[in-house]
């Protein structure tokens, strides 16, 4: 294949195509990460509740600014740790699980993905309009999860795999939506909590959007074949791209020269190439679980000490936890283009993710409530605010540097097997930070 003879991307049409599609990919799991304040409200206790307001009416407790009684039930309590867990250890598992679903057509893997994510959408969008005991809810909100983290994990690896076929720049719009996605899912629920509407109301709204979001990207894939640009690339990969997995074989249909017996028999070694990255690939892996093991499990318990029932109460973990960390998450993952410092051979890097380990501690010294074991010593928003940004631009930047380094680190044959040992361990990253999660909250 060759882009010489390409046709022009008529109005950037393939470019928004994908950058749609990347969207969609991680758009399902923050939606339902950023709509943590509806699911906890509908696994309040009833009985609990009353009993919790008639003691507080006897017996008057004088709180500081910012601190909560606990009143929360055990599901409700659990409900940030047991959802990030079973969406973490589903998306490792089905990565893990891609490799081996390449005989399943292209076509099937990516509109099954997204017509089993919509169809979930719609039915949480249903539930929020029917009464269901809170166990139950528990139970059927968690599969959801595991649902949509699976089919996103399928999703994502085949728009990768479907992205190779393109020249290299049609990577940068996935990770683009990709980032983005947060940022979206977060200013839709600030926009349903404006709404001045009531919270069923708001989140039936905030999950109706998303259907419509996953709905737009279906109808994008369906027209992207049908794109003489995409065409001429899907029509000259010289071989079926699901059975076809050396690179050095694509690079000799691309270039119409018939493969010698030599390179026929050089397949990389994946003990080798793990050799070669295991700095880049442990440290995303480290990066992440230090990402996870405080966001969101830790941070959404945050509570503002300045709000003092005013709105801002409403809006403060909406806007600084989840708006805040998915802009500046993205703002460090877009600064990787214009800037690679430190470099890929640089020990400062790792130095760097291994320094974010301050963030742990200085999370929990937030005003997170409840809490029984560490006194609260930032109690300030400000503080939690100015963590946030350098928790989430750190983690995009450093994080994003060692997704590009990791390829660039072994031969152009092994490129592509060492960004699947990279995507490996960020999921990996992302696993170990779920199940850290229960620790770090424990803690508090």
């Amino acid at each position: 294949m060759t882009a010489n003879n390409a046709p022009k991307d008529k109005y950037k049409a393939v470019w928004l195509i994908f950058f749609t599609l990347g969207l969609g990919t991680l758009l399902p799991w923050n939606f339902f990460m950023t709509a943590t304040m509806y699911f906890t409200s509908r696994l309040k206790d009833p009985a609990t509740m009353d009993a919790d307001r008639s003691n507080a009416t006897d017996a008057p407790t004088t709180l500081a600014p910012g601190e909560v009684l606990d009143t929360r039930s055990v599901l409700e309590a659990k409900f940030n740790n047991v959802m990030t867990l079973c969406a973490m250890v589903p998306l490792l598992a089905f990565t893990c699980l891609n490799s081996f679903l390449l005989w399943v057509p292209q076509k099937l893997r990516i509109m099954g993905s997204l017509s089993v994510i919509l169809l979930v959408f719609m039915v949480t969008a249903i539930l929020v309009k029917v009464e269901i005991a809170p166990l139950p809810f528990f139970v059927v909100t968690m599969i959801k999860i595991i649902i949509i983290n699976s089919f996103g994990a399928i999703l994502q690896g085949s728009l990768f795999g479907m992205a190779g076929l393109l020249p290299t720049s049609y990577t940068t719009p996935i990770m683009s939506g990709q980032g983005l996605a947060g940022t979206f899912a977060a200013f839709s629920m600030i926009c349903a909590i404006a709404s001045g509407s009531e919270l069923s109301d708001s989140a039936f709204g905030y999950f109706i959007t998303a259907c419509a979001v996953i709905v737009i990207a279906i109808m994008s894939y369906v027209l992207l074949p049908k794109l003489g640009f995409f065409q001429h690339f899907q029509n000259n990969k010289g071989v079926d791209d699901e059975k076809q997995m050396d690179p050095l074989t694509k690079g000799s249909a691309a270039e119409s020269r018939p493969m010698s017996s030599q390179d026929s028999q050089q397949k990389p070694s994946m003990l080798g190439i793990f050799k070669k990255i295991w700095v880049m690939a442990l440290s995303v892996c480290f990066a992440f679980t230090i990402t996870i093991g405080t966001f969101p499990a830790v941070t959404v318990d945050v509570k503002s000490t300045i709000a003092n029932g005013g709105a801002w109460e409403k809006y403060f973990i909406p806007v600084s936890c989840f708006l805040l960390f998915n802009l500046m998450d993205w703002a460090g993952r877009s600064l990787t283009a214009v800037s690679t410092w430190p470099g890929q051979d640089s020990k400062l890097l790792p130095g760097l993710l291994l320094c974010r380990v301050i963030f742990v501690p200085l999370f929990m010294l937030c005003n997170v409530q409840p809490r029984y074991n560490l006194p609260v010593y930032f109690h300030h928003d400000a503080w939690f605010i100015v963590f946030m940004i350098l928790f989430a631009f750190s983690n995009g930047y450093l994080a994003s540097l060692c997704m590009c380094f990791g390829p660039k680190k072994v031969a152009p044959h092994e490129a592509e097997t060492a960004g699947a040992i990279m995507a490996f361990f960020l999921s990996l990253g992302l696993a170990l930070g779920a199940a850290m999660s229960f620790l770090t909250r424990g803690l508090v």
